[in-house]
């Protein structure tokens, strides 16, 4: 049985086509460094509602009162959050899952991948490789989107890259855009390259994630080595 807290809207933004930045304050309530893992994840329902789950898409923070999400517009749940105005409340639970094992990928490869808003889970891990960078070895991005207009976070990417985290951005569906870069899925884009001795963090579609596995398995990374974030 969940505990369940009170925490109040505090901002919701355009992040991308069909995605927005939502925020939550959590001061005051027994969650405020809770949050202990990137890629850890709570449950969010309107008061006497059914709950869903959501990454928090902001970095763990011994004293932080917000949390930061990235909501799709797709489904009941969301669409309602999506429409309450700031200072609206809602309850959500402490964070739950393993999160991803920054600790595992000291001294090694990281190999990164998300698709769509599966960079919510991974955004937390970019925020803690970039306060520590030399602790890791190559660190490499693997961002999937429907289209162009469908990466969140688009203006953080040039802050990644010059803070040493390689971007690649890949789009499935182009169309007319004009788009210039890479196409196709993010499990397309590896190279040939051996990866044995890499750690990969994932989070996407389940589709997805299997694609991603067997090709990091073609290029010798184990089983052992390749983490989602549940």
């Amino acid at each position: 049985m969940s505990d369940w807290h009170t925490a109040t809207v505090t901002a919701s933004t355009p992040a991308a086509d069909g995605l927005t930045d939502w925020v939550l304050d959590i001061g005051g309530t027994p969650l405020v460094g809770s949050h202990a893992h990137p890629g850890q994840y709570v449950q969010l329902r309107l008061p006497g509602g059914q709950p869903g789950m959501f990454a928090i898409a902001s970095p763990p923070a011994p004293n932080g009162t917000t949390w930061e999400f990235l909501l799709k517009e797709e489904g009941a749940l969301p669409s309602a959050l999506l429409h309450l105005p700031v200072g609206a409340r809602v309850e959500v639970t402490r964070p739950e899952g393993p999160g991803f094992p920054m600790e595992k990928a000291h001294g090694r490869d990281l190999l990164l991948f998300a698709s769509g808003s599966g960079i919510s889970a991974i955004r937390p891990v970019i925020a803690t490789v970039r306060r520590d960078r030399g602790a890791y070895g190559q660190v490499t991005l693997y961002f999937g989107a429907r289209t162009p207009d469908s990466f969140a976070y688009q203006h953080e990417l040039k802050q990644w890259q010059a803070d040493g985290v390689r971007v690649l951005c890949t789009v499935s569906r182009p169309g007319a855009s004009g788009w210039q870069g890479l196409t196709g899925y993010v499990q397309a884009h590896l190279g040939e390259e051996r990866l044995e001795h890499a750690i990969a963090f994932v989070c996407g579609p389940s589709d997805m994630v299997q694609d991603v596995m067997a090709q990091l398995a073609q290029r010798g990374v184990p089983r052992s080595a390749v983490f989602l974030n549940y």
